[in-house]
């Protein structure tokens, strides 16, 4: 399958017309179709590089839908849909628990076809909420400063390794930034459910100085350079996706587990063309059909039989449990901790 890139119809808009908005933008591109007669407008988490080729390979298939590509974080998504009533005809988020808020509180259409329901049951919300992809959260690091080091199987070798090499860790720690991450919040809080020792291991990670960050990108960026030894937390499409560039860098799924989000769409309650949203959530719920497409972006596609072969993953679920550690007091009791724990003097 090879997908055809064409410049003049691709237009990159790094201060485009969504800036005006108060929600930032990262950035915009707007792919106009062969024959494009209706434009549909995507909000989405996910990197331009990552989703272009499904972008363009649904095009080939809908030659008359021009795509509108908004990219910003999970954070600002939310804030434009919940917050501001920005109008979109899909929104895209590794937030599982954002997503979950959105529908629960009236601000998702509901849609059906025959592509959502081969979807199992765990992949799919009220019929609002779609997943397409099962991404684990993994640990990435750099083979250079490990030679002579056995890398972590687990959070409890995770944290004694950390302990016992201050000099070789200190400053050198990456991970998510969770208040203002809401992928990193995500599995931050997922942690703290599946296991005593995340709090023991922020701690830890305190005490050496980790650099926080906003995504994936950077920390994969900065293990590869060498200013960190090794990233937690990382989403794992992207760092698959980079390998190739950083041959330097190396992936670890942990054995005690690991936590597997899913990346959604929803169609917000005032999408303009909705039924075009619906044909690429019909493209999405499929992509298990697509192995040339899912390689090239490495987003692995909703696989129930894959999850099942290792013991080890926890599909994070969709649903209203997602929505405790959304609850106001709780996320301010959870933040407070998380600071005095990672940001210590």
């Amino acid at each position: 399958m090879r997908f055809a890139h064409i410049a003049s119809s691709l237009i990159f808009l790094a201060f485009g017309p969504h800036l005006a908005s108060a929600f930032e933008v990262e950035g915009n591109r707007i792919y106009a179709a062969p024959n494009g007669n209706v434009t549909l407008k995507i909000i989405s988490t996910a990197d331009i590089n990552v989703f272009e080729p499904i972008i363009l390979e649904f095009q080939r298939a809908h030659p008359t839908i021009n795509i509108d590509y908004v990219i910003a974080s999970s954070t600002e998504l939310m804030k434009a849909i919940y917050e501001e009533d920005a109008v979109f005809d899909l929104a895209i988020s590794s937030a599982m628990d954002l997503q979950t808020k959105l529908a629960n509180d009236g601000n998702a259409q509901a849609y059906s076809s025959n592509a959502t329901d081969t979807l199992p049951d765990w992949a799919k919300w009220r019929n609002q909420i779609f997943a397409f992809t099962q991404e684990p959260a993994v640990v990435v690091i750099s083979e250079a400063a490990f030679q002579g080091i056995d890398p972590p199987k687990t959070r409890e070798e995770l944290i004694s390794l950390l302990r016992d090499n201050p000099d070789k860790f200190e400053n050198r720690v990456g991970t998510y930034d969770v208040r203002v991450s809401g992928a990193g919040y995500l599995f931050a809080t997922q942690d703290s459910r599946n296991s005593d020792s995340y709090w023991r291991l922020t701690e830890v990670m305190g005490r050496l100085n980790t650099r926080l960050y906003r995504g994936s990108g950077d920390m994969i960026s900065d293990v590869a350079s060498g200013r960190l030894a090794l990233a937690y937390n990382v989403v794992g499409s992207y760092a698959i996706s980079r390998l190739a560039d950083y041959p330097g860098i190396r992936i670890i799924l942990f054995d005690d587990y690991v936590n597997v989000m899913l990346r959604t769409a929803l169609i917000p309650r005032n999408a303009v063309h909705p039924t075009q949203s619906g044909m690429m959530i019909d493209f999405l719920a499929t992509l298990n059909h697509s192995p040339e497409l899912t390689k090239l972006t490495s987003l692995p596609p909703i696989d129930s039989a894959q999850l099942q072969e290792n013991s080890a993953a926890r599909p994070i679920r969709l649903g209203p449990g997602l929505l405790v550690f959304l609850d106001r007091l709780k996320k301010e009791n959870f933040l407070a901790n998380w600071v005095n724990s990672i940001e210590q003097e």
